[in-house]
C-alpha cells in the first residue's frame, strides 16, 4: 500500500512538473504580436541605435572613418530587435532562425577591437529591447556609453606621434636626442635603421603642447637630412 502511494505521488509530481514547463513554454510565446508594443520596442531600439551612432562618431580615432559602418550600427540593432520580437511570437519560428542564422558568416575583417566593441553593443542592445526590457537597454546602455567614452577620449588626450629622422652620423643623432629632451614631453626609440652613411630613427614623442615647430629646428641641426612627424593612434608595427 505504502509503495502505490509513493509511486503515485512521484508519478504526480512528474505530472505537475511537465505542466509546469508546458505552461511557461506556452505562456512565454504569443502568437500575436501587440503592435504598441513592436513600434515601442523599435523605437527603443532606433533611439539606442542612434544614441551608439553618435558616440561611435564622437570618439573615434582612426585613420579613416566609416560612415557606411556607423549606420550599420543603427540598422543592427533594429534589425536584432526586430528577429527577437518575432522569436517571441512563435516557438516553431524561433527554432528554424535558430537553424538559419547560425550558417550566417561574416567575412568583413574587424581591424580595431572598439568596433568590436560597438558592433556587439549593437546587438546586445537590440536584442534587449526586442525582448521587452527597456530600462536595461537604456540604462545598460547609458553606462557603457559613458565608460567608453571616457577611457577611450581619456587616452586620446595625450594624441602620440611618430618622428622620422635622417642623419648620417652618431653626433648628429645625439643632438637630435638632446634637442629633443628640451622640446617634447618625452619620447622613445621605436625602430633604428643603419644603412653605410645614414642612420635613420623612428621615435615615439609626446608633445608638450599642440605645435611641431621643434621639427624645423630638428631639420636645421647639421648632418640632419630630413625629419618627418607623423600623427598615429599608438599601434605601431616595425
Amino acid at each position: 500500500m505504502a509503495a502505490t502511494t509513493t509511486a503515485a505521488a512521484a508519478e504526480a509530481s512528474t505530472t505537475n512538473f511537465t505542466d509546469i514547463l508546458k505552461n511557461s513554454v506556452v505562456k512565454n510565446f504569443v502568437s500575436d504580436i501587440d503592435l504598441t508594443k513592436m513600434g515601442l520596442s523599435l523605437a527603443v531600439a532606433f533611439f539606442i541605435g542612434f544614441f551608439i551612432y553618435i558616440l561611435y562618431k564622437r570618439v573615434f580615432s582612426g585613420v579613416l572613418y566609416s560612415k557606411s559602418f556607423n549606420v550599420s550600427l543603427i540598422g543592427m540593432t533594429m534589425v536584432t530587435a526586430m528577429v527577437i520580437i518575432a522569436v517571441n511570437s512563435n516557438l516553431v519560428l524561433s527554432l528554424g532562425m535558430v537553424g538559419a542564422l547560425s550558417i550566417v558568416r561574416f567575412r568583413t575583417p574587424i581591424k580595431d577591437p572598439t568596433d568590436l566593441i560597438f558592433l556587439f553593443w549593437a546587438a546586445a542592445a537590440g536584442i534587449v529591447a526586442g525582448a521587452g526590457f527597456y530600462s536595461l537597454a537604456i540604462f545598460g546602455s547609458a553606462v557603457i556609453g559613458l565608460i567608453l567614452f571616457f577611457f577611450i577620449k581619456r587616452t586620446s588626450f595625450e594624441t602620440p606621434y611618430l618622428l622620422v629622422v635622417n642623419c648620417d652620423g652618431d653626433e648628429s643623432e645625439m643632438a637630435v636626442h638632446k634637442l629633443m629632451s628640451q622640446t617634447v614631453k618625452r619620447f622613445n626609440v621605436k625602430q633604428k635603421n643603419v644603412t653605410p652613411g645614414n642612420i635613420e630613427t623612428t621615435l615615439e614623442i609626446r608633445l608638450r603642447d599642440k605645435e611641431g615647430r621643434f621639427v624645423n629646428q630638428i631639420s636645421e641641426l647639421p648632418g640632419v637630412r630630413n625629419a618627418v612627424l607623423i600623427s598615429y593612434s599608438g599601434d605601431y608595427v616595425s
